[in-house]
């Protein structure tokens, strides 16, 4: 079991800045991947970024690509999502995940294994 946990959300005006971190605990040595993706009001969860996290490309949301920036700390507990230049449009709850499998896509909800509660981002036009 991993155990994700988000924090970093908030209501920002057009045009700033936030930083959402996810900290795992638990088994965390069996994670391949760590993503990020986001819900709406009356939609579906779409993706946001993602990466492997030993090594390979970051993929991003063309919506997003750009302005967001996902990481990762030395350590290999934490995953960061640097968020730039808010528009409105990116209002929703992000959540963090991770999968165990080297075999779907990164990209793909249905890659992943375990999920964070969320955390709101709220921005102002």
């Amino acid at each position: 079991q991993i155990q994700l946990q988000e924090s970093g959300g908030g209501l920002v005006q057009a045009g700033g800045s936030l930083r959402l971190s996810c900290t795992a605990s638990g088994e965390i040595y069996k994670r391949y991947a760590a993503g990020w993706f986001r819900q709406a009001p009356g939609k579906e969860r779409e993706f946001v970024a993602a990466f492997p996290w030993r090594a390979g490309n970051t993929y991003y949301a063309d919506s997003v690509k750009g302005r967001f920036t996902a990481s990762r700390d030395s350590v290999g507990n934490t995953a960061y999502l640097d968020m730039y230049v808010l528009k409105p449009e990116d209002t929703a709850v992000y959540y963090c995940a991770a999968s165990t499998s080297s075999l779907g896509d990164i990209r793909a909800k249905d890659s992943y294994d375990y999920w964070g509660q969320g955390t709101q981002v709220t921005v102002s036009s």
